[in-house]
């Protein structure tokens, strides 16, 4: 039980105290909100393009690849955003808030939190299952996202569009660039593959902190329960459904982490950008973002523990 207990804690802890340290960052003024957002565009750019190619370059990815997790990681997603839609629609009336609950829901910050998760509880190097699960999840999240916005504020859903903002999407290009180098096995120079290392080192604890200081608690009033709907269905609902189907459908290990960070991670960053940029409810949409993160460090450590005590890695 002890051992279970350190686990969790190492797994959850060391993200919430960059998050902490970010936090207090910008209370302190060190960085202002314009500083933040180049250094948001910075990480998401150059760092975690860098960070995905690094986790698969040099993997076996036919060996490391399961078309079943896969699977089953694209299906419940689908169910999620389904089941989002029907549920949101029925107790929500303004299209406007629609998007963003539905959206805050179903998308995870799978990247910016379920990595570091994924890395603390199996070690670096160790993660090529998540890594190729975000090549996947996070096109879907995006997708998915796109067409929501799109019809809750009442625009045509361009599927040129949406297949543009995929390939230009960095994270998925590091993704499918160390995919091509591993497959075709090209030897990157140490030199090079150096520098890959030390920057891949770095971008989670930068990227963990930068979040923090994009913290910023606007007025929750407005937004009360539409922000409680949302929180708790994307850290207690979709988790409390999704994980037990996931162990009973036989997933150990990396595999079972890696559906942790897909299920239970908080509403994804970009969730807030999106909203914004689309003529959602961007005041919703950032509160879901900052709620969800913060509860998360009590829930997602609930779910490892409960999981890690029951065997599942």
């Amino acid at each position: 039980m002890l051992s279970n207990l350190i686990v969790a804690l190492e797994a959850v802890v060391p993200v919430f105290v960059l998050i902490g340290i970010g936090m207090a960052v910008r209370k302190a003024g060190i960085v202002n909100e314009t500083e933040n957002k180049h250094f948001n565009r910075l990480i998401f750019l150059v760092f975690f393009p860098t960070l995905m190619f690094q986790n698969l370059y040099g993997t076996d990815i036919r060996e490391a690849a399961n078309p079943r997790l896969i699977g089953f990681g694209v299906v419940s997603v689908l169910v999620i955003f389904a089941a989002a839609v029907l549920v949101v629609t029925r107790v929500e009336k303004n299209p406007h808030s629609r998007g963003a609950m539905i959206q805050a829901i179903f998308r995870s910050n799978f990247v910016l939190m379920g990595i570091p998760v994924a890395t603390n509880i199996c070690g670096h190097g160790n993660i090529a299952a998540t890594a190729i699960m975000v090549a996947v999840i996070v096109p879907l999240f995006n997708v998915l996202a796109v067409i929501t916005l799109e019809i809750f504020r009442g625009g045509r859903v361009s599927a040129g569009h949406i297949v543009v903002q995929i390939i230009k999407n960095p994270i998925i290009i590091g993704a499918v660039a160390g995919i091509i180098v591993s497959l075709a096995g090209i030897h990157v120079p140490d030199l090079i593959e150096s520098i890959i290392d030390e920057m891949s080192q770095v971008t989670t604890p930068m990227a963990l902190i930068i979040l923090g200081a994009s913290f910023s608690f606007s007025s929750i009033k407005r937004c009360r329960r539409n922000l409680i709907i949302s929180v708790v269905g994307k850290l207690v609902v979709v988790p409390a459904v999704f994980l037990p189907l996931a162990a009973f459908a036989g997933f150990r290990g990396v595999e079972f982490v890696t559906l942790i960070a897909v299920f239970a991670a908080p509403a994804a960053v970009s969730s807030f950008t999106m909203a914004e940029a689309m003529d959602s409810d961007s005041e919703l949409a950032g509160n879901c973002v900052i709620f969800s993160s913060l509860f998360a460090g009590i829930t997602l450590f609930l779910w490892i523990f409960i999981f890690k005590s029951l065997g599942m890695f």
